[in-house]
């Protein structure tokens, strides 16, 4: 692949493909530097131009002239091999940085060179440019990479889902009216500044009541348990304080969508526009809730619950698990072929039921490989009559589904032939993917925010586990 700059040739454009190859760096690094033979084999397979070029189209939509105009940009290369870099091992965005840095292996790796590793923060903003439909395409053609290798030939499929966390605290309402109160009555000391002597709005339009709410916060988390009476007294208090600040909120709003369109480009105003826009109906929804939980004591439905202001999509998941019977986050289902590649991902809204799942797995596997498996598998939760009859019209020979609860003698006949007890035992290693990937890959918890950025994570995740994958059978075959 050559996108290199070249500074003799005319001026480049501004988003920079790679850096010229640097012969001395080679040379030091044959000489002085033992490369790891997994990292050999993955470097190989980012070196795939579609991969590049997926990337690549996602970056250049950073603004309306990324590629012809402004200051030259660090490379696409670099950035999509320091964000591989860091799924591989686990670091922030910091210590990418400062591993990158300080290693030349890495610098090899991630074709830097002697020049200037890029900051954190400049990987964070380029980070967020690669959308997960991009992942998506990118672990597909990373599959397709997988079944040219023969790490994998896509005839066995096991399919199973696990839940992954939002970087959230467990949901309180207390919590939750004190955090909105908390973020409008930050914008609305920003938007004072904003607006200046530009407004005809009283002082106390401004007033920031957040020492107020976090003072009745901790009095009605203290007291709803044990004095339910003096905890619904805090709560009143708080659920007033926090429908003062909301109409604050309105009022200031109002003022500043003025002065953005009198004052075009103004873009602290928009800014602050955008916040309370979110903000607001999250904290209605909050105090709504609250109103009827406490006061009504009515049970709210999960799916009419907010969790969180900040991380708004997050889902009530109740899965029973010893020691976290509840979850906060999403359900990710994942499908899982020979070789120890996860080929499809999906995030799933709310807390579906398993049996759903079983025919996007089917069709997806068919899709990518262009013919359905020879084995299915997935656990009890999946199993029912119209499910096995979907895998066994799609003309898959072994569909490996045990049925829960009673089991008629044809039945267990049936689940005790030799081809379905080792189906089972090949579908028992899916747990084991799942655990690598929640311990090695980060997938316990999502450190990134909004529903795009869980998706990355999630689809980064799976990326770096199928990079390792295929890197530790390319090695293994070299020596």
């Amino acid at each position: 692949m050559v996108h290199a700059v070249n500074s003799n040739q005319r001026p480049a454009p501004m988003l920079l493909d790679s850096y010229e190859k640097d012969k001395f760096f080679d040379e030091i690094c044959t000489l002085a530097v033992e490369t790891d033979s997994q990292l050999t084999q993955i470097d190989r397979l980012l070196d795939d131009e579609e991969l590049y070029q997926l990337i690549r189209a996602d970056l250049a939509q950073r603004h309306p002239h990324t590629e012809t105009t402004g200051r030259p940009s660090t490379p696409v290369e670099v950035i999509l091999r320091m964000l591989v870099t860091r799924r591989l091992y686990g670091w922030s965005y910091e210590e990418t940085e400062q591993r990158v840095k300080d290693s030349l292996v890495l610098r090899m790796f991630c074709r830097a060179y002697f020049e200037s590793v890029p900051d954190d923060t400049t990987l964070i903003r380029w980070a967020g440019q690669v959308q997960p439909e991009t992942l998506e395409a990118f672990n597909r053609r990373i599959t397709a990479l997988a079944l040219e290798l023969k790490v994998t030939k896509g005839r066995k499929l096991r399919t199973d889902g696990t839940a992954v966390e939002t970087n959230i605290a467990a949901p309180v309402d207390s919590r939750l009216l004190a955090d909105s109160v908390r973020v409008l009555g930050r914008s609305l000391t920003r938007a004072k500044a904003v607006l200046a002597e530009g407004t005809e709005l009283v002082k106390s339009v401004f007033r920031n009541r957040n020492r107020s709410a976090r003072r009745m916060a901790r009095k009605a988390a203290q007291y709803i348990g044990s004095q339910k009476e003096r905890g619904q007294a805090a709560y009143r208090k708080l659920v007033t304080i926090t429908r003062q600040t909301i109409s604050q909120a309105k009022t200031v709003l109002a003022e500043l969508k003025a002065m953005a369109k009198l004052v075009s480009h103004c873009k602290p105003a928009e800014r602050l526009v955008g916040t309370l826009e979110s903000f607001i109906p999250r904290a209605e929804q909050v105090i709504d809730q609250t109103v009827r939980r406490v006061f009504q004591n009515e049970k709210v439905p999960a799916e009419d619950k907010l969790v969180s202001i900040f991380e708004p999509h997050s889902d009530i998941i109740v899965r029973g698990k010893a020691g976290k019977p509840v979850e906060y986050g999403h359900k990710v289902w994942l499908d899982e072929v020979e070789g120890g590649i996860v080929t499809r991902w999906d995030v799933l809204d709310g807390n579906p039921n398993d049996q759903l799942q079983w025919t996007d797995s089917l069709d997806g596997h068919k899709d990518l490989f262009g013919k359905p498996p020879t084995q299915v598998s997935a656990d009890r939760g999946v199993y029912s009559p119209k499910n096995e009859q979907a895998a066994q019209s799609r003309e898959i020979a072994r569909v490996v589904l045990p049925k829960p609860g009673y089991k008629s003698v044809e039945r267990e006949q049936h689940e005790k032939q030799a081809w379905f007890r080792k189906g089972r035992r090949w579908h028992n290693g899916v747990e084991g993917r799942i655990s690598v990937l929640k311990r090695r890959f980060d997938l316990t918890r999502c450190r990134d925010h909004g529903r795009a950025g869980f998706e990355r994570w999630v689809g980064w995740a799976v990326i770096a586990n199928n990079l390792v994958s295929i890197g530790r059978h390319q090695a293994a075959k070299v020596g």
